[in-house]
């Protein structure tokens, strides 16, 4: 148990709004449902609430930021410090004039494509294959299906470590491919989205296409978190798991997915320390049989136990 964060940050705080949460499990608010507690967990009403909890932290105080838990190891001794998750404040999605749609940032991404299909904006569709919320698109340039997030985003709002909620637009944030260049204590609120006038039922037969090719081609039904590792360049992640003999490939209750190779599953039992032990000895193989150092797309945060992977 971490020591209790709450008496010590109210009394600094007088009209926080949102909900501080001591000592809170994680596991249930990941995919994988794995890993330990958050020595602190706030969950901000909106956006000036966020802002106001920012400015009045201790900047000794570390901060994580979770969305949908979709792409996420939480290590198995917890998380130190305080993790933020955004919610109801941030989950508005509206249709603007010319094509545009701005979502809050834990709205899930497959809920931007629906807006945008429902409204005839064409262009948006590929965030029906992206298991996660907006949030999470506007760090790590989500994407699928051969689009990603910075051919379609305008700008992102968010506020920085001060409290201080600033506009970024598309070129400020230096996406290139699964990375985002903006500084690592932004916390994404929104995004601005670009699409363009389509045909709602050619845009819905879009999304289908990728609903169906996801339940063929991937283990969406499992407990999982998506892409384990980046695409290296020339190359696609999977095919060098598979060449390298790990297709299957099990370490306690954690899986290489017979699937889809660069997907890992929690068979049921598996603890962070299987699933993060299981994807460090899948990189190791892939550079003993191809020379290509795997790097990891799933975030891994938290202190890991003492038998667990080194932090």
């Amino acid at each position: 148990m971490f020591a209790d964060l709450i008496p010590q940050l109210k009394g600094k705080m007088p009209d926080l709004r949102g909900r501080l949460l001591a000592n809170q499990p994680l596991a249930e608010l990941t995919w994988f449902r794995v890993g330990g507690a958050a020595q602190l967990l706030f969950m901000p009403e909106d956006e000036s609430d966020l802002a106001y909890f920012l400015a009045h932290l201790s900047p000794d105080i570390p901060i994580t930021v979770i969305g949908l838990g979709s792409n996420l190891i939480v290590r198995d001794a917890g998380v130190p410090g305080v993790v933020i998750r955004l919610g109801r404040g941030f989950n508005a999605v509206e249709v603007e004039p010319d094509a545009r749609v701005r979502a809050g940032a834990a709205v899930p991404d497959v809920k931007v494509a629906r807006a945008a299909q429902e409204a005839a904006i064409a262009g948006l569709a590929f965030y029906r294959g992206i298991p996660g919320a907006v949030g999470g698109a506007l760090r790590m340039n989500g994407g699928a299906y051969g689009r990603e997030t910075k051919d379609v985003l305008i700008e992102a709002r968010g506020v920085d470590r001060t409290g201080r909620a600033r506009v970024w637009s598309n070129a400020d944030l230096h996406y290139t491919y699964r990375h985002c260049g903006a500084p690592e204590d932004v916390i994404f609120t929104q995004g601005l989205y670009q699409g363009s006038p389509g045909d709602a039922a050619v845009i819905e037969r879009e999304m289908e296409q990728i609903t169906q090719s996801r339940e063929a081609t991937q283990p969406i039904k499992s407990r999982t978190g998506g892409s384990t590792f980046k695409n290296p360049p020339g190359h696609k992640a999977w095919q060098l798991i598979d060449a390298a003999g790990c297709r299957g490939l099990q370490i306690g209750g954690a899986q290489v997915s017979p699937m889809h190779c660069n997907f890992l599953i929690n068979l049921g039992g598996a603890t962070a320390a299987d699933i993060e032990t299981l994807g460090e000895t899948v990189r190791q193989r892939v550079q003993a049989n191809s020379g290509v150092l795997l790097e990891w797309e799933i975030k891994r945060i938290g202190l890991a136990a003492k038998d667990s992977v080194p932090a």
